[in-house]
């Protein structure tokens, strides 16, 4: 199959910060160029924090573009081992308050905001949206976090039985956390360890996890977590997938089951939002 993005969403890199890595590719649906109002998804992509861009992780923000009819802003944040923990966080924060004072300008109304991500990002989605909580800004109206790192112990059920599978298996969590973290301890922060965080109060959230995937019951184990805090939460694991699964929608079965069961829950969202700022 062709490999060429799909034309009908375009692209803008704008920066955010003063760094090289500070920016986010905007996606927005061509037909809507001139259009007012548009919802707006802040989208945090994997690679656990060390490896890929926005450019590896392009699949998904497009097609929830165009699903969506929305502005996708996919954010790219400094990278470990030159940048370590907690500074993709801080990043995504940044990035998170940049959309909301900037998105109107682009045609988009930041009343009607959600946050996505997959694996890192996926934990960036959360994370951001508890930073949105602590800090009184715009809440995002809802949370889709695919795969996410959400849980530090090393005897989760997915951590034995998906420890050989690819393209993630159970070496690379310590690998990953070898040159993200400055000391073994960074992996108990809340911002990372989320099921140990203050998850109250925080908006209704969709979970997608892979049934073979170390990270499966990161997903699961944060869901029942956000339950106990009193959060709606759906969490969805999808059989006979691995991770990485959600950009591979045009080939695989269960990854367009996935993409759609995330834009459902977006649009369900939006709807609910207010017309207007």
């Amino acid at each position: 199959m062709p490999t060429t993005p799909d034309a009908s969403v375009t692209t803008q890199d704008m920066p955010y910060g003063s760094d090289a890595k500070q920016f986010a590719r905007v996606y927005k649906p061509a037909t809507a160029a001139n259009a007012k109002g548009l919802p707006v998804v802040v989208y945090y992509h994997g690679g656990g924090w060390v490896i890929a861009d926005v450019a590896t992780y392009d699949a998904a923000p497009r097609a929830m573009a165009k699903a969506l009819n929305a502005i996708v802003v996919s954010v790219e944040y400094r990278h470990a081992p030159e940048f370590k923990f907690p500074a993709q966080h801080d990043d995504a924060a940044a990035a998170y308050r940049w959309t909301l004072a900037n998105a109107a300008a682009w045609g988009g109304n930041p009343a009607k905001i959600a946050v996505a991500g997959e694996s890192a990002g996926g934990n960036l989605a959360v994370a951001t949206a508890i930073y949105a909580r602590d800090n009184r800004l715009t809440a995002p109206l809802h949370i889709v976090s695919v795969y996410p790192i959400a849980n530090s112990s090393k005897t989760l059920p997915s951590r034995r039985d998906s420890a050989n599978a690819k393209p993630l298996n159970g070496a690379m969590l310590p690998w990953f956390g070898y040159y993200y973290q400055t000391s073994k301890a960074d992996a108990q922060d809340p911002r990372l360890n989320l099921v140990g965080a203050n998850l109250r109060g925080l908006p209704p959230t969709t979970i997608i996890n892979a049934q073979i995937d170390p990270l499966r019951s990161d997903g699961e184990t944060l869901a029942a977590a956000m339950r106990a805090a009193g959060d709606k939460v759906e969490q969805r694991t999808f059989p006979g997938v691995t991770h990485e699964f959600f950009g591979m929608g045009t080939i695989v079965r269960g990854a367009k089951d996935a993409n759609d069961l995330a834009v459902a829950r977006l649009k369900a969202a939006f709807a609910m939002a207010p017309a207007k700022r």
